[in-house]
Formats: C-alpha cells, sequence, structure tokens
C-alpha cells in the first residue's frame, strides 16, 4: 500500500477524534518524518561504523607514516647542522691557534 501525503493528516484527525487533540500531536510528533526508508537499520549502523573505523585506521597510518617523514627529515638536518658547527669550530680553532703562533713568532 503506498502511502500519499494526506495519509498523515487522515490519521491524525482519526487520532484525535479517538485520543483528543493534545494527545494526537503528541503520538503524531513521535513519527518518523519522513517514510520509513529512510529510516537507519541496525545493519546500516554497523556498515557505518565498519566504515569509520576503516576511515579510522587508514588516518592512523598516515599520521604514522608523516610523522616518521618529519623525524627523518628532522634527524637529516641536526646531522648536518652538527657537521656544519664542527667544522666551523675546528676552522675558529685553526685560525686562532694560527693567530696565537704569529703572536708568538713576532714578539720572540
Amino acid at each position: 500500500m503506498a502511502i500519499d501525503e494526506r495519509d498523515p493528516h487522515r490519521l491524525y484527525d482519526r487520532l484525535e477524534e479517538v485520543l483528543g487533540p493534545e494527545e494526537a500531536t503528541i503520538l503524531m510528533a513521535h513519527l518518523p518524518p519522513v517514510g520509513w526508508a529512510d529510516v537507519a537499520t541496525k545493519h546500516d549502523l554497523d556498515a557505518l561504523r565498519e566504515a569509520n573505523r576503516l576511515e579510522h585506521e587508514g588516518l592512523k597510518q598516515t599520521i604514522e607514516a608523516s610523522k616518521h617523514e618529519v623525524v627523518a627529515a628532522l634527524r637529516g638536518e641536526m646531522i648536518h647542522q652538527t657537521r656544519t658547527m664542527v667544522f666551523a669550530t675546528l676552522t675558529a680553532l685553526i685560525a686562532f691557534g694560527g693567530l696565537v703562533l704569529a703572536t708568538v713568532r713576532l714578539f720572540a
């Protein structure tokens, strides 16, 4: 049996006759606003839950991979910075040693 737009109104009129206007309004407010085909079932909710779980797992893997990329990049930059600082310090020490040696020879 197909339900058309007049059926809810007829149902309300009949409920109003039997229960009264206030109770009929309360009961009609608890009916779904559209057909029952649009109401989610437990199977629908389980499927949605599984889809959300899979998406969550994918996001976790993406975040984990991104974290490893950031750590690798940071580690590489720190190694580069450390080498630069060591060579700069050695160069400064050698230059300072040369100045000290030149000063000693100059005044000796």
